[in-house]
């Protein structure tokens, strides 16, 4: 994994500084901050490949933090650090757009590992082709701009709606499951017996936009009792 520029937001200095020196050792520049205020500020103003963000934080929460740069069409990945374990919890900053969840106390090795897995998905400045469009009949999707245009009318789509979709069209002569959605696209540990709805509700949210009969969709296809697939209609591509 090449260098990266991460934020990091954190309030508890002896987290922060092991955080810190980690991301540090694997080469990454990190800019750290201990206000969300002022992280919201950083990244309004600087673009950075990964945001570290704690939920816990003087003046302005990481929730908030979080909500706020996705509404401003900020699509950095964020990772969000907290002591708050509850699924309530997790699934509401999922719901907000970050794109996985670390939770206290946790090992430098997983956060390490969850952080290359971030970058990994989003393969920002990698230099290599990366998927951008997905298209169909009336359809075009752009991936990078999280929007769609379905005969002519435009919607926003969330950073987990297009992770469905880019997930999707990268493994397209198969099925995916639930299970395989919440570990590669929600950052769940593989095997886990987690009991949400989160991804069938994701998928019907994004098909309220994508699709023109959602009794009878096109792009996103359930195959039932195993998962989901792309329609065979849809075209990736990178331009």
């Amino acid at each position: 994994m090449s260098a990266r520029r991460i934020l990091l937001v954190e309030d508890e200095p002896t987290i922060r500084t092991a955080v810190r020196d980690a991301l540090r050792s694997q080469g990454h520049e990190v800019d750290d901050t201990v206000d969300g205020g002022e992280a919201l500020r950083r990244a309004t103003q600087h673009r950075y490949d990964l945001i570290v963000l704690d939920v816990m934080l003087p003046g302005v929460e990481g929730f908030e933090v979080c909500r706020e740069l996705r509404s401003q069409g900020n699509r950095t990945p964020i990772l969000m650090l907290t002591a708050r374990g509850s699924e309530d919890d997790r699934v509401r900053g999922l719901s907000l757009g970050a794109d996985d969840y670390v939770t206290k106390p946790f090992s430098v090795r997983e956060l390490l590992a969850r952080v290359d897995a971030c970058l990994r998905r989003h393969d920002w400045g990698g230099g290599t082709a990366k998927l951008r469009y997905l298209k169909g009949e009336g359809l075009e999707i752009d991936l990078d701009r999280q929007e769609s245009l379905l005969d002519g009318a435009n919607a926003s789509l969330t950073p987990k709606e297009v992770e469905i979709l880019r997930y999707l069209a990268e493994h397209p002569d198969r099925v995916v499951s639930r299970s395989e959605f919440l570990t590669s696209v929600w950052g769940y540990p593989s095997g886990s017996r987690v009991v949400t709805r989160t991804v069938e509700n994701t998928i019907g949210k994004l098909r309220k936009k994508i699709e023109r009969d959602r009794k009878d969709p096109q792009v996103v296809i359930t195959v039932h009792g195993s998962g989901w697939k792309l329609g065979e209609g849809i075209r990736p591509c990178d331009g």
